[in-house]
């Protein structure tokens, strides 16, 4: 009887898998991921080759292959351009047959990118851009936020910063849209929470001496400087205040943007007592260790939350297109919908309708010389701040959300 039920068994495997590949919709053929970031430029150290090799490692240890067909890795460099990553993405899109186009760092070049992919009706992941907008009034069902957003970093550092007793503040703000975002988002909760901004400079993008804008915010006995600015004004900012004391002078700074690969080009002797909002750090637990050595042994330095993040959402959406039996877009992107996101890099994580992926954040401060043991050994975590928190509810302005 078993000898004859075995062939039997195998018959039925056998025409299961047979049908699960009829099934399976692979548009080329191959599933083919770009990974569109600024190779060259400023932003090429927190994003760049680091994220092009975690997206490497996310294919490598999927297997190479997604429902027997290939994955293959394309990148490009957008040099900072909007112009310019617009018109890679519309090749890749249209003539090279990309199915999802990942990284995409500065804001203007990533919402340049989102209007593509939208048009073109393809993915786009974006990891390395804040702008809330992608997520609110411009948000679409072809992009999606992987990372973080400006709202959550200003919110999660200034809420807890001010349960903690700091509850005066003053900014230093990037004059332009993404600094004034940050400072804006960040004294609606300092406020909220019973503090007071009693000030702001704005110094240009860019500006190569900030001694003078230090001076002022030291100045202003705040107990809490504000840094809600990017690279390259915010390592001069820490570094500066640094030089003058601000640390000894019983002032804190709090970076709104900061990112480890910052601190280690900063030192913690120049960075020590910072307080920052991450959404990883790799030295936070036995997973996220594992990981990052190995990312270590590839690229010789620790990596970012965003390069982090590109391994995270690559290996998401490949388990979708595995899962969904396709790599239709709209099929897939409901798919990583509705598993929940509990990996090395997020804790917690979920993609909401409005396809931002909210999870945990951590507030860190950054350590001294001498409370550091070992290389990379930057962070101390004060709090986890939960993604429902920092992100706060969807955004009614953008058209995905249910009314």
């Amino acid at each position: 009887m078993i000898s004859r039920l075995l062939p039997m068994l195998g018959a039925l495997a056998a025409a299961m898998l047979a049908s699960t590949a009829a099934l399976a919709q692979i548009s080329d053929n191959v599933v083919k991921i770009g990974v569109l970031t600024d190779m060259n430029g400023p932003a090429s150290t927190p994003t760049g080759q680091g994220s092009v090799t975690a997206a490497q490692m996310a294919i490598d240890d999927f297997g190479g292959k997604v429902l027997g067909k290939p994955i293959s890795l394309v990148v490009g460099d957008h040099q900072l351009k909007p112009d310019i990553g617009a018109a890679i993405a519309r090749r890749w899109y249209d003539v090279e047959q990309v199915d999802l186009i990942v990284d995409v760092p500065v804001s203007a070049v990533g919402l340049a990118v989102q209007r593509v992919a939208d048009e073109k009706k393809k993915l786009l992941i974006v990891h390395s851009t804040g702008a809330a907008d992608f997520h609110g009034k411009l948000c679409s069902p072809y992009a999606i936020q992987w990372v973080f957003d400006t709202h959550a970093l200003a919110v999660g550092t200034a809420q807890e910063v001010v349960k903690r007793g700091g509850d005066s503040w003053f900014f230093i703000t990037d004059d332009y849209a993404f600094g004034h975002s940050l400072e804006r988002d960040a004294s609606v909760v300092i406020t909220a929470n019973g503090g007071k901004v009693v000030g702001a400079v704005r110094p240009p993008f860019a500006t190569p001496d900030v001694s003078s804008f230090i001076l002022q915010a030291q100045a202003s006995k705040a107990k809490i400087i504000g840094i809600a600015a990017g690279p390259p004004n915010n390592t001069n900012e820490i570094k500066t205040a640094g030089e003058f004391g601000i640390s000894k002078g019983g002032q804190q700074m709090a970076g709104l943007l900061v990112l480890i690969t910052d601190i280690h080009a900063l030192g913690l002797q120049a960075s020590q007592g910072l307080l920052l909002t991450t959404s990883f750090y790799w030295d936070m637990d036995d997973r996220t260790r594992e990981w990052s050595k190995r990312y270590f042994a590839k690229m010789n330095r620790m990596p970012t939350m965003w390069q982090a993040g590109v391994y995270s959402s690559v290996m998401h959406y490949l388990e979708a297109v595995r899962d969904s039996g396709t790599d239709d877009p709209l099929k897939v992107a409901a798919k990583m919908r509705e598993k929940p996101i509990e990996d090395f890099f997020a804790r917690h994580g979920r993609l909401r309708e409005d396809n931002l992926m909210v999870h945990d954040l951590m507030l860190a401060q950054v350590k001294s010389p001498e409370e550091s043991k070992y290389p990379w050994d930057y962070y101390k975590i004060l709090t986890t701040i939960p993604g429902e928190q920092a992100f706060g509810p969807p955004n009614p302005e953008c058209k995905l959300v249910k009314k």
